[in-house]
């Protein structure tokens, strides 16, 4: 991947200044990582769906994580997708300033993490991230950057079969928890709240300094996530343990978000995770997010029932 041009588009400097460098308790310790153990990979293309549904199930109750294979995404349209999300950011900085707010109500923007340390102020984490909405069937492209031009025609063919995917994914998951295959989809609602917030971590030069993406759990219900292949960043927490999840070929991860852990009565694990830098290669994460509606979470407590409801679900702990 092409780096050497990569400038932040707020205009911070790329190098290792003290607005990038946490305070020695916030920081990765990266010699303690484990490599060794990692989330399990799942074969979508089995015919026995009984093993089938066993396995996500199990790896939903244990790590909150999961890879798959054989999703039934082309191969050539996951390359096109990770190639012109990397052209968007290698565009003059000025041209991704314009994404560029403070305002959290806006579903398209270009935005930089940051943590909040004490006596420190913001400390900036070493990445991009650039976020818009996206949809499997309606028509979305109005949000999306007019360049690179072909940035639209590709993200609209990839968020079809993301849409697909995810519905096959909520249905297995669903037949776990012992449920109807569409009771998950039915309960998050029947229009989701779904974004994609593509992560781009330049080479760093002291990676032990600093962070791509803090540790967190996400907030959605459910998380399709696209990773380079050959670029390490991504760590999950496993047994109390960081563990680093490594590219697979041709693989999909999943990880479940903190709605479906409501929805399941805590028996589907939404697990503590971060993205770290690499010092040799820049990595470019795709995550697709699915998640309740404002309308619906709103329905939800006017019902008296919290988040969500749980024991309308049946499911027990």
């Amino acid at each position: 991947m092409e780096t050497t041009r990569f400038q932040f588009a707020n205009n911070t400097p790329l190098s290792l200044s003290p607005n990038f460098i946490l305070p020695e308790e916030n920081r990765p310790i990266l010699s303690e990582v484990f490599s060794s153990a990692s989330i399990p990979t799942i074969d979508l293309n089995n015919h026995d769906i009984d093993d089938l549904v066993s396995k996500i199930s199990r790896a939903c109750e244990k790590f909150g994580f999961f890879q798959i294979i054989n999703h039934g995404v082309p191969k050539e349209l996951c390359q096109r997708v990770l190639a012109v999300v990397t052209e968007f950011f290698q565009l003059p900085p000025e041209e991704r300033a314009q994404f560029l707010t403070t305002d959290h109500s806006k579903r398209v923007k270009v935005f930089n993490y940051y943590q909040k340390v004490e006596g420190q102020g913001r400390v900036l984490m070493w990445g991009e991230t650039f976020t818009h909405p996206w949809h499997p069937t309606e028509d979305f492209t109005h949000f999306l950057p007019k360049s690179p031009p072909q940035y639209r025609a590709i993200f609209t063919e990839y968020a079809r079969e993301i849409g697909a995917l995810m519905d096959k994914l909520l249905s297995l998951m669903s037949q776990g928890l012992g449920l109807e295959k569409d009771c998950l989809k039915r309960k998050i609602g029947e229009r989701p709240a779904i974004y994609t917030q593509a992560n781009y971590y330049p080479p760093c030069p002291d990676p032990e300094l600093t962070m791509g993406l803090q540790a967190h759990n996400d907030i959605s219900a459910l998380v399709v996530l696209l990773q380079m292949e050959g670029v390490s960043g991504l760590q999950v927490v496993i047994d109390g343990k960081w563990v680093a999840v490594e590219p697979v070929p041709d693989a999909f991860v999943v990880n479940i978000a903190d709605q479906i852990e409501v929805l399941s009565n805590g028996r589907y694990k939404s697990a503590l995770h971060r993205a770290v830098s690499n010092k040799r290669l820049a990595r470019l994460s795709l995550p697709m997010f699915y998640a309740p509606n404002n309308d619906t979470a709103r329905r939800s407590e006017e019902e008296g029932k919290g988040s969500f409801s749980v024991t309308a679900l049946g499911v027990r702990s």
